[in-house]
């Protein structure tokens, strides 16, 4: 495989006559390069006025390479051919250089040139580029291309050190300006400017040149004096730009971003994305340039066809999203990372998917990933160093079983999935604070779709632990932590809260509008009548297994039960209407446990019975103590009656005339979590009901747990 290379723009603020001269200083050897033996002139042509100087050299060279490398190889040196071409008229220098030792092997090619800075003439810029190609080399083709990229990436470093270093001798044997190249007799009959050109300062300020999208036309802060970085022609990055801006990048890093950006030029129809942009996407495929080239085409296609540039100025989020979204930007962390607050534990995600639905959440978070790119650059600029990724704060207080519906993670689980394929490498750090023992259950659902190097940046704490040592002082200002966290700080972030009833909308609105829910694939719907309950069975073949649950009550009063069995159920006759299985039109209805069947006997309750309202939605979970047969049964909630009369209270009659035929209709969803999911760090899970088991700071007194089994502390290290 062809191995490339290409350099940003480096920026030399001296005059290209007096780089030439520190430059010639290089020959006939250089003792900054040690693996530069020596070097003898080949051929040489001058011009007769002057102008051009070609010279051709054969450079020996001392490479780096084991041993017995050079032993198989049969060769000490290596040689080089360079032809240089100077032409003083122009004020350019073409260098071309090429292997002649092993040249039916390996195949090096390398281009180099220096020429004025297109905006200030008394500047010079240098590029170069390279190619290898190793046809074969004893058996040893990837050791010697390691050797020969560890060396000429080397050798591309020391590139300005070693000018620098002949500048600074030229100015201490008083050479500080030399002549620019004029015609011999034009010089002596006219007084140009150039044959009356002054000495002048190594660095001068110039006025600003046109913004260039992605150029380092910004005055930097490093130094007390105002000094100016201008920008290089549009299809090019300058060296100092991609340090001030994008970072200090491997010389190899460089080549990627400047190549895939010019690919980009040749070839992309539509907007080129920004160069940080670009650089997030190499990183998330580690610079491989063809895996970052395809997910960034894909990026892109998807950004067009969603109008995702225009996102922040053309929507506008609707008003249920800006009262009860729990989310948004506070300053920013010590890195000067923009900071984002998430207080998901006091956030309705199933009332947001049920008033807005999923496509409606999927395009806010996408307005907030493009606020937060907004933020990088504004921060960028002023602190004055590269900052191109932000900090999210997630406050779990509050979180608990009603998060874990089936839908909202759904959700969750696509938002995840677009935002790891379009925004990569954008999350700085995800500090997860407060995480109560639900937690473990959702992030084992999560994070699965969540990269391998964004994983590494979560901080996960549980109860006060963010309050100690390696905690959130370690990250954020004393002077900025919430107020809500214990800190001095008035957050403006929404609290959140229930979203009320009255603002869900029908699955019907919600396709007409193109939005999905998840609901129509994943719950099952089921009739429970007066003296039939609805009852399904889960074979738990491990113990320690979690059986979670979430379901809705549609229509009537029902009371929920959950049964243990060492044998199997009959399975129900479909075709029959009675003790085992009753159809319905607007639902079906399955009894498993045989009449003939005993409590405590053949079967055992394992839960306490929990009555639910009409209205209400449930979720739970149950840590499995046995393996067999576990029923998952909705029963007809019947009215007590009164303790002092044998006559029926008005209440329950009129209730009781409520339900229509004794039915009741239920809308669930249960699955079966392994034990080794819980990755050895959490037991019983919470179930909440009614209310979103409220919203406040008591969430753990509040939400009264329905499992049967222990409980013990976990806490994430």
């Amino acid at each position: 495989m062809v191995q490339k290379y290409q350099s940003p723009v480096r920026v030399y603020k001296h005059p290209f006559e007096l780089i030439m001269a520190a430059y010639e200083r290089r020959f006939p050897t250089c003792p900054l390069i040690p693996m530069f033996v020596h070097s003898d002139t080949v051929n040489e042509y001058k011009s007769d006025d002057g102008a051009i100087h070609v010279i051709e050299r054969r450079c020996k060279l001392d490479i780096d390479a084991p041993r017995l490398l050079k032993k198989i190889a049969g060769v000490d040196y290596v040689y080089f051919v360079q032809k240089n071409s100077l032409n003083r008229r122009e004020r350019t220098l073409h260098i071309e250089a090429h292997n002649e030792t092993f040249s039916n092997r390996v195949i090096i090619n390398e281009y180099c040139c220096y020429t004025v800075h297109p905006d200030n003439e008394d500047w010079t810029c240098f590029e170069q580029s390279a190619s290898l190609d190793i046809k074969s080399f004893f058996g040893f083709e990837s050791t010697v291309e390691k050797i020969a990229m560890k060396q000429y990436t080397s050798n591309i470093k020391k590139g300005k050190e070693i000018i620098e270093y002949y500048l600074h001798q030229l100015e201490e044997e008083g050479i500080t300006f030399v002549p620019r190249w004029s015609p011999p007799v034009s010089c002596s009959s006219k007084k140009t400017s150039s044959c009356n050109k002054q000495p002048v300062s190594a660095a001068i300020s110039i006025p600003d040149p046109p913004t260039k999208e992605g150029l380092n036309n910004e005055i930097l802060n490093s130094n007390s004096s105002s000094e100016l970085v201008v920008g290089t022609p549009d299809d090019k990055l300058d060296a100092d730009y991609i340090k001030r801006y994008l970072g200090d990048l491997t010389p190899l890093q460089e080549s990627c971003l400047i190549r895939l950006r010019q690919w980009l030029q040749e070839t992309h129809k539509g907007k080129i994305p920004k160069d940080e942009h670009i650089l997030r996407f190499l990183r998330a495929r580690d610079f491989n340039i063809d895996k970052a080239r395809e997910i960034m085409c894909q990026s892109l296609t998807w950004r067009k066809q969603h109008q995702v540039d225009y996102i922040l100025d053309t929507w506008n989020p609707p008003q249920v999203l800006q009262d009860y979204y729990a989310g948004g930007w506070h300053h920013h962390d010590k890195d000067g990372r923009p900071l984002y607050v998430l207080r998901l534990g006091q956030m309705d995600t199933k009332g947001l998917v049920r008033a807005l639905g999923e496509e409606a959440l999927l395009r806010y978070v996408l307005s907030i990933n493009e606020e937060g790119l907004r933020r990088c650059e504004e921060n960028t600029k002023v602190f004055g160093r590269p900052i191109s990724s932000w900090t999210c704060l997630v406050d779990l207080e509050g979180l608990n079983m009603r998060h874990l519906w089936r839908p909202g993670v759904k959700a969750l689980l696509r938002i995840i999935e677009v935002v790891e394929a379009n925004y990569p490498e954008t999350l700085g750090r995800l500090l997860i604070l407060r995480a109560p023992r639900v937690f473990p259950v959702l992030w084992t659902l999560v994070s699965p779709f969540i990269d391998d190097n964004t994983r590494k940046k979560f901080l996960i704490y549980a109860g006060n632990d963010y309050q100690g040592p390696g905690g959130l002082l370690d990250y954020i200002d004393k002077e900025i932590i919430p107020d809500f966290l214990s800190g001095e700080c008035m957050c403006e972030v929404p609290e959140g809260g229930l979203v009320p009833k009255s603002l869900y909308r029908t699955a019907e609105e919600l396709e007409n509008e193109d939005l999905k829910l998840w609901t129509e694939t994943i719950y099952q719907s089921a009739s429970v009548f007066k003296g039939a309950p609805h009852e399904i069975l889960i074979q738990i073949v491990d113990a320690s297994s979690v059986i979670t649950w979430d379901f809705d009550v549609c229509k009537g009063d029902i009371v929920f039960n959950i049964y243990h069995s060492k044998r199997s159920p009959q399975p129900p006759k479909k075709d029959s209407v009675g003790a085992h299985s009753i159809t319905s039109p607007v639902g079906n209805n399955v009894q498993l446990i045989d009449k003939m069947w005993q409590l405590g006997r053949d079967y055992s309750m394992v839960e306490s019975p929990l009555t639910c309202k009409e209205g209400e939605s449930v979720q739970g979970s149950h840590v499995t103590r046995w393996p067999g047969f576990y029923i998952l049964q909705w029963k007809f909630h019947s009215m007590p009656a009164c303790a002092t009369t044998s006559l029926p209270r008005v209440d329950d009659v009129l209730a009781s005339l409520q339900v229509s035929s004794h039915k009741c209709k239920v809308m669930y969803y249960t699955e079966v979590i392994g034990s080794e999911d819980f990755r050895g760090s959490m037991t019983s899970l919470e179930s909440s009901h009614s209310g979103f088991s409220q919203l406040s700071a008591a969430t753990t007194s509040s939400n009264q747990s329905h499992s049967s089994s222990l409980i013990s502390r976990w806490r994430f290290c």
